[in-house]
């Protein structure tokens, strides 16, 4: 199965209730001040936030006028192409080898489960790989890590339980660099997104990888649930904050219909969304792409 099918079957609930929707409104015969309200409650209950729902309307309302559409299929047309171009005013990041990805977030996002993803994805691209057991305090971390990497048949650096997150992260970018990595993922704490001393750990460990291995192309990602709705916009506030995120990943859309939040960090934040997962199994990861994405749920 697809990214589109798998990203199509995830937003099911979503777009039988815009398409629906759009269907009782055209039955009226017109496109009035009713029917582009109407649309935007849609749109804000589907997660994509009272801000970007009310700019997606605001530029429907301009193009229906100014091409003077009635067809209901023209304007889900038109529709699309406004979110379309949302998602992609912020473009993916150029990936270059050797990669350092350090993956980030508040606990419970599925984040592990992601690097476990990630280390398949590059693997199966004929890339070799190395996992970094940066997360030192939660119990059995690395040993959850380590079953990853067994899976994908792939080596981990790591170190004991209450270790110093930047040494294991030092020992584990002086191993990719000697041995000739192509890409390394450091896993990391999950952590507040609002405490403090938290964060400036993770502001020391950014700068290890970026101090001590300069030439390769480092990246940060924030991993998201998206079952979390407009609460994920908080994370990606202090997250990219603190370490400047290069992009996102956004799991758990097998099991929501509120991926649509995505549209909402794309109009206030300039992070990219670069990965979705799809489901729970290995492969259950794909690169995102803004129009099947958009298709999905319209």
């Amino acid at each position: 199965m697809g990214f589109f099918s798998k990203i199509k079957n995830a937003f099911k609930k979503t777009k039988t209730a815009i398409d629906n929707k759009l269907l009782q409104i055209f039955s009226k015969g017109e496109l009035n001040d009713e029917f582009f309200e109407e649309l935007e409650y849609v749109l804000v209950s589907s997660d994509i936030g009272a801000t970007a729902s009310e700019e997606i309307v605001e530029k429907l309302r301009a193009v229906a006028s100014k091409q003077k559409l009635r067809n209901q299929d023209d304007v889900k047309v038109a529709l699309r192409d406004i979110m379309v171009e949302i998602l992609q005013q912020n473009p993916q990041p150029e990936i270059n080898y050797p990669l350092v990805l350090m993956v980030v977030g508040v606990n419970g996002v599925g984040k592990t489960t992601t690097i476990g993803k990630l280390a398949n994805y590059y693997k199966n691209q004929g890339k070799s790989v190395l996992l970094v057991a940066g997360d030192t305090f939660r119990a059995a971390a690395a040993e959850q890590l380590t079953e990853w990497a067994k899976r994908n048949d792939v080596k981990i650096v790591k170190n004991n339980e209450g270790s110093d997150p930047a040494s294991v992260v030092f020992d584990g970018i002086s191993s990719a660099k000697a041995k000739k990595y192509d890409v390394v993922i450091i896993d990391t704490a999950g952590r507040l997104h609002n405490k403090v001393n938290l964060m400036e750990e993770l502001k020391k460990v950014s700068r290890v990888v970026a101090n001590n291995w300069e030439d390769a192309c480092y990246k940060k990602l924030l991993v998201l649930d998206a079952t979390t709705g407009q609460n994920a916009l908080s994370q990606v506030e202090y997250f990219n904050e603190a370490i400047e995120l290069d992009g996102l990943v956004l799991t758990k859309l097998d099991g929501t219909a509120k991926g649509g939040v995505v549209l909402a960090i794309s109009q206030e934040y300039e992070v990219p969304v670069m990965f979705i997962g799809t489901g729970e199994g290995l492969e259950d990861i794909e690169q995102f792409n803004a129009t099947d994405f958009v298709e999905a749920i319209i």
